[in-house]
């Protein structure tokens, strides 16, 4: 059986020496990756959370060798919100990384720096101190306060003279470590799976083994820091499991336990009362403390624990040697922790479980109830917004009033309500045309696709066609609703103007496909004269058009992802090429003979294979 993670691996690889390929090898290089991802695509059916994002990841990657810009956009987004909802932090770098890289390559700076420095934050997070640097010497001048912290360089083990104090850490083993010792240490701790003897054990293990006098041992949960193991090296016993927080302990520094959640560092202090940054702590100045070494336990680059020691009887306690000690220690009690906690976590978990099954037949009865009272009202819902989502649709004798040209639209909705929309508006003398595609479905996608199209139609009502002013109000009008509806919507929209045999188009969706009156079919690119809608609230900067002439017999093709992304019950996809190709063979038709045989042909591949999203296609050609 494949490595699940080598899957996903592999494509990526493949992916990146893709370019530095001969014809052939790029041919199979993209079959193992289409066959990789069918197999992704399996395991995310059945563990979304565990496998959609690297899918996405994947897809974007393809989609940028593949020269389809607006597809990777949609997807990296995809895949940087899917590994951040379900806690993949290695794979939310490596997204943002990946898309800063793609950006770049499309001489979107602003896009890109904001990747990069995201992918930067991630690595540093995830202590990945290697890659964190690469970055900063690859883009140095793009990300801001580009430093790797002192907790990731490897240094020899230092103690300051007993009369001062030192802030490290180190990484080499020292030389005369007692492995032996801190072997059977280790193997005592990882033994233990009760968290309350796994403290115990591991208090008296640092108490017998570091020269400490007293100590504590703090877990991190959540947002709260407490301590949970006290002893002494004095007294055979150990308190356990007390849950005190250090704000209400007056036995520890809090200043020093505090500066080591926050930044991993270990604080080794070799006369605290006398030299160093914490001398001036309440504890340290009352208790004329000494020698003190405080340590955090990471797991993954995740706070476990604290441990703090201190001895009062003499400075200089806490050597290189007792350090690396500890350190190895750490290392195994951390995830020693970790297992204990989640062992209780399930013990606690049974005993919730089966209090649960108790009720769980008259809960389920009840649930069932209300569900199908649920039911009822979301199909209601749904079924209204396909209604606005149709009754806002530019009807045919509004079409047909449109001199020396040839108009028609088609929308299709999904059995789940997408976002698509179009428009035709006609006022003094320009065509309005307007396309678009909210991300995912349901009823929020169904009332951001209505909203754009009130938007747009105020808009041409007020007279203004200026692609920059036009589009940048747009955005901002639905940025500020889509925050306060607080959902995670935005869409693509291209706005293509029409006067007098010249079309100018703005903002960025689909590839428009120009017709000639031959029947060749040019595609123009829209990755570059926008970006998407509500995603910002200035995308002012991101705004361009471009301008094509339209000669009698030429005309223009626009159409929604839920056409060229529709798949068939082999799982393949319509494509642009092949709505390029129905479209050139039927262009001497008219415009709905043309959408007949295109939407017919689209039936065709489906087949049997359920619709996904809305299609929708709006084809205009100039008469001659």
């Amino acid at each position: 059986m494949r490595s699940r993670r080598g899957v996903f691996q592999q494509s990526l690889s493949l992916l990146a020496v893709y370019p530095n390929l001969d014809a052939a090898r790029q041919v199979e290089v993209l079959r193992q990756v289409e066959a990789n991802q069918a197999v992704l695509q399996e395991w995310a059916i059945h563990a979304p959370m565990n496998f959609q994002h690297k899918y996405q990841l994947v897809a974007a990657e393809t989609a940028r060798i593949l020269d389809n810009p607006w597809q990777a956009t949609e997807y990296y987004e995809q895949a940087i919100q899917g590994a951040i909802a379900h806690g993949y932090r290695q794979e939310v770098a490596l997204a943002h990384e990946l898309a800063a890289e793609f950006y770049l390559s499309r001489g979107l700076k602003r896009m890109a720096q904001s990747h990069l420095q995201a992918a930067y934050e991630r690595y540093v997070r995830w202590q990945a101190w290697a890659k964190a640097d690469a970055l900063c010497q690859q883009y140095s001048e793009t990300i801001v306060q580009c430093q790797v912290p002192s907790s990731a360089l490897s240094s020899d083990p230092r103690v300051s003279s007993p009369a001062s104090g030192a802030i490290y850490t180190t990484n080499r083993p020292g030389t005369s470590l007692d492995l032996a010792t801190v072997t059977k240490a280790s193997q005592a701790i990882s033994g233990e799976i009760v968290l309350e003897k796994l403290l115990k054990t591991l208090m008296t293990l640092l108490l017998q083994n570091t020269g400490a006098q007293v100590g504590y041992l703090i877990l991190a949960d959540g947002n709260q820091l407490l301590i949970e193991a006290q002893g002494a090296i004095d007294s055979e016993e150990v308190t356990v499991l007390q849950s005190i927080p250090i704000a209400a302990s007056s036995s520890i520094p809090r200043s020093i336990i505090q500066y080591v959640a926050r930044t991993s560092d270990i604080v080794v202090l070799n006369n605290a009362s006398v030299v160093g940054n914490f001398a001036n702590d309440s504890y340290i100045r009352q208790h004329q403390t000494k020698s003190v070494l405080c340590v955090p336990l990471l797991n993954q680059g995740a706070l476990i624990s604290i441990v703090y020691l201190e001895n009062n009887l003499s400075p200089g306690v806490f050597t290189p040697d007792r350090i690396e000690a500890i350190k190895v220690l750490s290392a195994q009690a951390a995830i020693s922790i970790e297992n204990a906690r989640l062992y209780q976590t399930l013990e606690d978990k049974v005993q919730q479980r089966t209090n649960q099954l108790a009720q769980a037949n008259e809960e389920i009865t009840l649930l069932n109830d209300r569900l199908k009272v649920e039911n009822v009202r979301m199909s209601a819902e749904l079924e209204v917004t396909k209604q606005l989502q149709q009754m806002i649709l530019p009807k045919p004798a509004e079409l047909e009033a449109i001199a020396g040209l040839d108009i028609v639209g088609y929308m299709e909705p999904a059995d789940e309500v997408g976002g698509d929309y179009y428009d035709v508006l006609y006022a003094d003398g320009v065509v309005t045309l307007g396309i678009g595609d909210v991300t995912g479905h349901g009823l929020e996608s169904g009332i951001l696709m209505v909203m754009a199209q009130t938007a747009v139609r105020t808009l041409q009502e007020m007279g203004d066609i200026d692609p920059v002013c036009f589009l940048d109000t747009l955005n901002r009008t639905l940025y500020k609703n889509v925050q306060r509806m607080n959902v995670d919507k935005n869409l693509t929209l291209a706005i293509l103007n029409y006067a007098n045999g010249k079309v100018r188009i703005s903002g960025q969706h689909e590839e428009v496909l120009i017709v000639r009156a031959g029947g060749l079919v040019e595609r123009i690119d829209t990755m570059d004269l926008g970006m998407p809608i509500a995603l910002d609230d200035d995308i002012a900067d991101f705004i361009d058009s471009t301008s094509i002439d339209l000669n009698p017999g030429d005309g223009i093709v626009l159409y929604t992802d839920g056409i060229t992304e529709a798949k068939n019950m082999q799982r393949a996809q319509y494509g642009l090429d092949r709505l390029c190709a129905i479209v050139s063979q039927n262009w001497q038709q008219s415009a709905e003979e043309i959408k007949q045989a295109a939407i017919a042909d689209v039936h065709k591949f489906i087949g049997e294979q359920k619709q996904f999203d809305d299609i929708s296609l709006l084809i205009l050609k100039r008469q001659i």
